[in-house]
């Protein structure tokens, strides 16, 4: 079963990379299913499912875990449900075809992760945080943004890419200046944010 889906992990991030799609960095998805192991995460809110691999490795990570994702892209979305659907995870995913913001949920999890248009990482912070159990967190991952946050910004030739690294700029203050959470930026993979929500 073990290599079995080691296979399947392989093809996915073979297909991820063939498409150019963005999945988690390896050195990424390690901190995140590490962090659900060691704070013993059992529900999680993905915003952004992509093709899936992430909300898959969280599962394969702890059992009992139950992950409720958000995509808007059709194609990726229907992806997603062939690659849970190979790892029989139907009982334990739960994926929603629609753009995030403009979708309620009324479940409450133990974390929020965020990986999805990086411009609306505040709305998306803002609209979700309410879902959040009271020793919940919010992780946000390409902080970094393939390290244009650390660039000039001047040196950064496309007028759209030099958008969103302004509102990842704009994010991380948000955080920083944010009471209610204590949030710290961790050196891995793209950059991953993890806020924990104050006592």
């Amino acid at each position: 079963m073990v290599s079995s889906n080691y296979m399947l992990i392989k093809e996915i991030r073979e297909y991820a990379s063939l498409n150019k799609i963005p999945i988690m960095q390896n050195e990424g998805i390690d901190f995140l299913t590490t962090f659900i192991i060691k704070h013993q995460i059992k529900t999680v809110l993905e915003i952004g499912t992509a093709i899936g691999y992430s909300a898959i490795m969280m599962c394969l990570c702890s059992p009992n875990l139950k992950v409720i994702s958000i995509e808007r892209d059709e194609k990726r979305y229907l992806e997603a449900l062939k690659n849970i659907k190979k790892f029989n995870l139907e009982d334990r995913i739960t994926l929603i075809f629609n753009d995030a913001l403009n979708v309620r949920i009324d479940d409450k999890v133990d974390l929020v992760f965020i990986d999805a248009a990086k411009a609306q990482n505040i709305k998306f912070f803002e609209l979700f945080e309410r879902n959040l159990n009271d020793e919940g967190y919010i992780i946000t991952d390409n902080m970094y943004f393939h390290g244009l946050v650390k660039k000039d910004e001047k040196t950064i030739t496309s007028r759209n890419l030099r958008g969103i690294v302004r509102k990842i700029k704009d994010y991380i203050t948000f955080l920083k200046n944010n009471e209610d959470y204590t949030t710290t930026i961790y050196e891995v993979g793209d950059g991953i944010a993890v806020s924990e929500k104050n006592k």
